[in-house]
């Protein structure tokens, strides 16, 4: 018993040009999505520099403050 290649497998061309439309929107959305998500991971990097700067800042405010009144 001889396997046979089905040449359809490896010689796939769509049947319409809709496909390669519905290819590239989906293309064009993933390449969308992980813009985004770029954009809000920088966000949230930013926003939590901001807020540990700010309780540096307190901290060392009340340390300075603990330290005059020894």
């Amino acid at each position: 018993m001889n396997p046979q290649v089905n040449p359809v497998l490896f010689t796939f061309k769509p049947e319409s040009p809709h496909m390669l439309i519905h290819e590239n929107l989906a293309r064009s959305h993933t390449r969308e999505a992980e813009r985004v998500a770029r954009e809000r991971h920088l966000v949230r990097r930013l926003s939590a520099a901001r807020r540990w700067s700010s309780l540096a800042r307190w901290v060392q405010r009340r340390a300075d403050r603990a330290v005059a009144d020894l």
